[in-house]
């Protein structure tokens, strides 16, 4: 199953914002031996997201959705997600009690009476409105729980909050997918050649070793190797085999190697 993440929100295009998801949600998928296929970031624009939703939940991949998911005029996520779907948003029985458990440790924690038919409490209740059908994700921060639909989940876009319940999914839901992705990667340093010239070694070892990627990474400003590239292979298992074909090729090139390195 491959592993997509959605990033919402006009603050992270605009720059006021940096986006933490992307570097965290490959570190916590890494962690688990999976790996991240793909990434799109989307303003806060209801049809442009309501178009990178449809296409999520029609590509039956387990994606996650960070931002967006609050109640204010600026989130339109759950809105986006029930258009995608073709389907009613209606408060989820459980987390309308799950906002109201919310709203009365707010009130004993700032000594004041519980009112959950003040106005700003009933306007709350709005981030327990789902689309039909979908399952909660909790939310060990502050009670408030993000929600699922079949393989596509929506998170708020609070690290804080996104991080944990993202770990929740992948864990809860996902064990069995754990490993899945697991890779070895090697690789050496190559000084004095072009890609162009590398290329054909490239695709004479992909070729004789199809479970491997031959990957190439050029570099013209290092602190320690300055102008190279690193060519190396990965895949399942031990590449090793593959990373000594590449390694003849390289000295039938009469290519000027440096360090290797192994991840």
């Amino acid at each position: 199953m491959n592993i997509g993440l959605i990033v919402v929100g006009d603050e992270i295009l605009s720059g006021k914002r940096e986006d933490k998801h992307l570097a965290k949600v490959i570190a916590l998928l890494a962690a688990r031996g999976l790996a991240l296929a793909w990434a799109r970031y989307v303003g806060d624009d209801r049809a442009r997201l309501t178009a990178v939703l449809a296409d999520a939940f029609a590509s039956g991949e387990l994606v996650v959705c960070t931002g967006g998911i609050g109640a204010t005029p600026d989130d339109h996520t759950r809105q986006a997600a029930a258009a995608a779907l073709g389907r009613e948003l209606v408060l989820h029985p459980q987390a309308r009690e799950l906002i109201l458990e919310r709203m009365r440790d707010v009130a004993r924690e700032q000594g004041l009476p519980f009112e959950p038919e003040r106005p700003d409490n009933v306007h709350r209740l709005n981030m327990g409105v789902f689309p039909e059908g979908a399952e909660l994700i909790p939310n060990p921060y502050n009670k408030i729980p993000g929600f699922s639909v079949g393989h596509v989940h929506f998170v708020p876009g609070f690290p804080v909050m996104a991080w944990p319940m993202i770990e929740w999914l992948l864990d809860a839901r996902y064990a069995a997918l754990h490993g899945a992705a697991r890779t070895c990667e090697r690789s050496v340093i190559v000084f004095g050649s072009m890609e162009a010239t590398l290329t054909p070694l490239m695709e004479a070892v992909e070729a004789r070793f199809p479970a491997v990627k031959v990957f190439s990474l050029p570099s013209v400003d290092h602190p320690q190797w300055g102008r190279h590239i690193e060519l190396g292979v990965k895949g399942p298992g031990d590449p090793s085999a593959a990373f000594e074909a590449l390694k003849i090729g390289l000295q039938a090139l009469g290519a000027r190697t440096g360090p290797e390195l192994v991840r």
